[in-house]
C-alpha cells in the first residue's frame, strides 16, 4: 500500500477562507516537574466533541490558550477525556467543538484552510464513504457564509496514527518523558519516510502521530478521490521503510 501526504492546491481559483476557530482547546503548560520541558503541542482536532455541558467556569478556561501550571493542564486534560474519542491524544493545543466565525470564497470538494486542517463538502463525503474510504468523520460546522450558494462544508475529525521510521530521525533523540509524555523537539524530518509496520490498516486518511500537522492519505483514498474527480487537493508521495 503506498501512502500520500494531502496538501493544499494553490491554483488562483481556490479563494475559499474561513475566519474562524474551535471552541474549546486545552491551553498551554508550564514546564513539566519532572523533566523540565514545556510545550509538546499537537494539532489534533476534535470538533465533533461538545463540551457545553461542562460549567461556564471550566468553558472559560478551556477558550483560554494562555500556559497554566501543568497540575492545571492535567486537571483540564482529565475533566475533557470522558468526552473525548477513545485513544485520543491530549496534549497542549488539542481543539475541540465545532469551528465558528465566518467563510468566504470558493470552496473544492475538499479544502484545506493550513497544513493540518482537512475539510469537505457534505455529498464529495458521502461519495468517498460509498467508495469505501475509511477513516472519514464529518463535524459540521457552526460557520456563517458571506455568500448565498455556499457549500455544505464539513470538518474532518481524523485519528492518530503512524510513524516516522527511525531512519529519518535524529540518532540520539531521547525517549518520552514518562510522566508527561514531552520530547526534545526535532525540526520535520526532509525526507520523511514512514515506518510500514506503523501505519493502520483500517484508516484512509488519519494524522501521523508524531507529527500531528501531517494529514496522510492511503493508496485507496487516493485513488477514490480521482477516480470521483474531487478537487482541491494534491498527493505527495510519501516514502515507506
Amino acid at each position: 500500500m503506498k501512502f500520500y501526504r494531502i496538501r493544499e492546491d494553490v491554483a488562483p481559483r481556490y479563494t475559499g477562507n474561513l475566519n474562524a476557530a474551535h471552541k474549546w482547546g486545552l491551553p498551554g503548560s508550564e514546564p513539566c516537574p519532572i523533566c523540565g520541558l514545556h510545550g509538546g503541542g499537537t494539532a489534533a482536532q476534535y470538533p465533533c466533541v461538545d463540551l457545553s455541558h461542562l460549567p461556564a467556569e471550566e468553558q472559560k478556561k478551556l477558550s483560554d490558550p494562555w500556559p497554566v501550571p501543568y497540575e492545571e493542564f492535567v486537571r483540564l486534560r482529565e475533566l475533557v477525556r470522558p468526552w473525548a474519542p477513545p485513544g485520543a491524544v491530549l496534549k497542549t493545543g488539542t481543539k475541540f467543538g465545532p469551528l465558528t466565525g465566518t467563510a468566504s470564497g470558493h470552496f473544492g470538494q475538499l479544502f484545506m484552510q493550513n497544513p493540518w486542517s482537512l475539510y469537505v463538502r457534505r455529498e464529495a463525503l458521502e461519495k468517498l464513504q460509498a467508495a469505501g474510504v475509511r477513516g472519514l468523520q464529518g463535524c459540521p460546522m457552526n460557520v456563517r457564509f458571506r455568500q448565498k450558494n455556499h457549500p455544505d462544508l464539513l470538518d474532518l475529525q481524523l485519528e492518530l496514527s503512524g510513524r516516522f521510521h527511525p531512519d529519518c530521525l535524529p540518532r540520539d533523540l531521547a525517549p518520552p518523558c514518562s510522566t508527561c509524555g514531552r520530547t526534545e523537539g526535532f525540526s520535520l524530518p526532509e525526507p520523511s519516510i514512514l515506518a510500514a509496520a506503523s501505519l493502520p490498516e483500517a484508516l484512509d486518511v488519519f494524522r501521523l502521530a508524531d507529527w500531528s500537522a501531517l494529514i496522510i492519505a492511503s493508496e485507496r483514498m487516493v485513488e477514490a478521490v480521482r477516480r470521483l474527480e474531487l478537487d482541491g487537493v494534491v498527493f505527495q508521495p510519501m516514502e515507506v521503510r
